[in-house]
C-alpha cells in the first residue's frame, strides 16, 4: 500500500510542476496517465501492484465527473450560453439520440455475437461526451464562445440522460418487468433522472452558496477552509441526487451553473482548489483505468472491435452532430469541429464499469469495445486538440479580414 502511495504521490508531484508546459504540447495528460498506470502496472513493470475492484474504480471515476461537471459549469459564462443556447439544445436531442441509434446499427452490423439489447447497451455507453478530457477545447479562449460553452453544456448533460437509458437497457437484458411498455418505462427513468437530479442540485446549491455567504460575510470562515465547501457542495449534489434515484451528473452540472451564477463576482478563487481536486482525481483515475483495465482488456481484441471504436470516434459522432446543426449560423469546419471533439472518458468508464457488475453474456466485448475506444479518444483528441484550435482560430481570423 505504501508503495503505491509513493509511486502515485510522486506522479502527482512530478506532472503538476511541469503541467503547465506539457498542456501546450500535443500530449494529452490523460495519455500520459494511461501510459503510466500500463507501464508500471501488473502488465507492466510490475512496480504499481494495484488490487482495485470495479465499485471503487467505479466510485472514483463517478465523483471525478461530478466534480469536473460542478466546476467547469460554474465557469461557464452564461451569457454566451444564454445566447446559443439553440446549439448544444440540438445536440442533445437530436444529436444524441441519433448517435445512439447510429451506434446502435453498426454494433448490429458488426457484432452478431450480441443480442440486439446488448448493442444497444454498448451504443448508450459510447454516446455520451467528456468534459474533462475535453477541457482543453472548452477552456482555450482561441475557441469561439458560442462553440466553447455549447460543447461544455453537451457534455455536462448527456452523460446525465444516458444514465436512465442505460440502465433500462439492463433491465431489459436481465428480463426486468416493463409491462410490455419500454417506451414509455424510458421516459419515466429520464423524466425522473433529470427532474430529480436539477431539482437536487438547484435546491443544494442555492442553500449552500446561501450559508456559504451569511458565514463568509462574517468572517466565519478561516482561510484555510474556504477552498474545501465547493468540493463538498459538488460532491453533496452528485451523492444527495444518485440516493434519491436522479442522476448525480445532472444535478452537479446544474449546481455548478447556478453556483456559478450566484457567485459569479467572486466565484474564481472559490473554484481553484475544487478545480485541483479535480484534476488530481482525474490524474489517479486514469493511471488506474491504465493499469488495472487496458492491460486486461488487450487480449480480447477483434477486428470489430477496433473498427467500431474507429467509427464511434468519427461517423457515429460527427454525423449526428452535423444532421442536428443543420441551419444553424455555423460555417462548416466549426460544425466538424464540434463534431470531432466529442472524446469518451469517465462516463464510459463509469457505464463499462457498471455493465461489468452485471455480467451479460457479451458485457466482456462490450466491455472491451468500450475501452478501446476510450485509450483511441484519449490519443486522438489530445493529440489533436491543440493544433484543431490554431487551425479553426486561423481560419476564423481570415474570414473576419
Amino acid at each position: 500500500m505504501y508503495q503505491n502511495m509513493a509511486i502515485l504521490g510522486a506522479f502527482v508531484f512530478i506532472y503538476s510542476i511541469v503541467s503547465g508546459r506539457i498542456e501546450k504540447t500535443f500530449f494529452s495528460g490523460a495519455a500520459l496517465f494511461i501510459v503510466f498506470g500500463l507501464g508500471i502496472g501488473p502488465f507492466g513493470l510490475g512496480i504499481l501492484d494495484i488490487k482495485v475492484d470495479a465499485g471503487e474504480l467505479s466510485l472514483l471515476a463517478e465523483l471525478t465527473l461530478a466534480l469536473v461537471l460542478f466546476t467547469d459549469a460554474a465557469n461557464a459564462n452564461l451569457g454566451v450560453l444564454r445566447r446559443n443556447f439553440h446549439i448544444p439544445q440540438r445536440l442533445l436531442l437530436i444529436g444524441l439520440p441519433l448517435t445512439i441509434l447510429l451506434g446502435f446499427v453498426f454494433g448490429f452490423l458488426l457484432f452478431g455475437g450480441l443480442t440486439l439489447i446488448e448493442v444497444a447497451i454498448l451504443a448508450t455507453m459510447l454516446a455520451p461526451t467528456d468534459a474533462a478530457l475535453g477541457k482543453a477545447v472548452v477552456s482555450d479562449k482561441a475557441v469561439p464562445p458560442d462553440i466553447r460553452e455549447s460543447l461544455n453544456m453537451e457534455s455536462g448533460l448527456n452523460d446525465g440522460i444516458c444514465v436512465p437509458i442505460l440502465f433500462l437497457f439492463l433491465a431489459l437484458a436481465a428480463d426486468s418487468r416493463t409491462e410490455g411498455r419500454p417506451g414509455a418505462l424510458a421516459l419515466k427513468l429520464v423524466a425522473e433522472a433529470i427532474g430529480i437530479g436539477a431539482l437536487t442540485g438547484i435546491v443544494i446549491t442555492v442553500l449552500g452558496s446561501w450559508l456559504l455567504r451569511f458565514f463568509s460575510g462574517r468572517g466565519w470562515i478561516s482561510e484555510t477552509w474556504q477552498q474545501l465547501p465547493i468540493v463538498a457542495l459538488a460532491v453533496t449534489c452528485f451523492a444527495v441526487a444518485q440516493r434519491l434515484g436522479g442522476s448525480g451528473f445532472i444535478a452537479s452540472f446544474v449546481g455548478g451553473l447556478l453556483f456559478g451564477a450566484l457567485t459569479r463576482h467572486h466565484k474564481s478563487k472559490l473554484l481553484l482548489a475544487a478545480e485541483g481536486t479535480g484534476d488530481t482525481l482525474a490524474l489517479i483515475t486514469w493511471v488506474l483505468f491504465g493499469a488495472a483495465v487496458i492491460g486486461k482488456t488487450a487480449g480480447f481484441l477483434t477486428w470489430q472491435t477496433v473498427v467500431y471504436s474507429l467509427l464511434s470516434l468519427t461517423v457515429i459522432r460527427i454525423l449526428p452532430v452535423l444532421i442536428s446543426l443543420v441551419g444553424m449560423p455555423l460555417r462548416t469546419d466549426e460544425k466538424m469541429f464540434i463534431g470531432w471533439f466529442g472524446p469518451r472518458g469517465l462516463a464510459s468508464i463509469v457505464f463499462a464499469v457498471i455493465v461489468l457488475d452485471d455480467h451479460l453474456p457479451g458485457g466482456n466485448t462490450i466491455v472491451v469495445t468500450a475501452a478501446c475506444t476510450i485509450i483511441m479518444s484519449v490519443v486522438a483528441h489530445g493529440l489533436s486538440a491543440n493544433p484543431l484550435v490554431a487551425v479553426l482560430a486561423g481560419r476564423l481570423k481570415k474570414s473576419d479580414r
